[in-house]
């Protein structure tokens, strides 16, 4: 059964979302030994929490480049007419080097970030797919030399 999305959280799950935040895969029952509560509550928490909308998805972090992709770059997306919006932004979900997507504010009307495996490939990407999206009047493109923080919120 859904809850409500203005579902009210307390302490406890605060904390359960803190631990969980650390290391998603730590066993329901070491959270509530932390949190002194039954493994049981920690998942009925848990659940309530995914249905109000808290919670959206658990995901692994992922080290891309030892896996061969040793580019990380940003990419400010200037948008012909801002009403191109959703139409450019179908477009670049089908890119599969695109990460994340942000509608913003500011000289970009849209943020991306991509991993590609060399600037070769960095290029393809910006040349081949991203620059012929219909929409896009232009681009700029960092290159991250480190990512030297990368953390969640401290929610307690």
């Amino acid at each position: 059964m859904k809850q409500p999305e203005n579902y009210q959280l307390d302490n406890i799950d605060l904390k359960i979302l803190e631990i969980l935040m650390q290391d998603a895969k730590k066993p329901y029952t070491e959270v509530a030994k932390k949190v002194f509560v039954s493994g049981g509550t920690v998942h009925v928490r848990m659940n309530k929490m995914e249905d109000a909308g808290i919670v959206e998805k658990t995901t692994l972090k992922v080290n891309y480049a030892k896996l061969g992709y040793d580019i990380t770059a940003f990419l400010g997306i200037f948008l012909e007419k801002s009403a191109l919006y959703d139409k450019v932004l179908a477009k670049l979900k089908a890119i599969p080097e695109i990460t994340n997507i942000h509608y913003t504010t500011g000289n970009y009307s849209m943020f991306c970030k991509i991993h590609c495996k060399d600037t070769n490939h960095l290029k393809e990407v910006l040349h081949d797919k991203i620059q012929q999206v219909d929409g896009i009047e232009r681009t700029e493109t960092m290159i991250s030399l480190e990512e030297s923080l990368d953390r969640n919120l401290d929610l307690i």
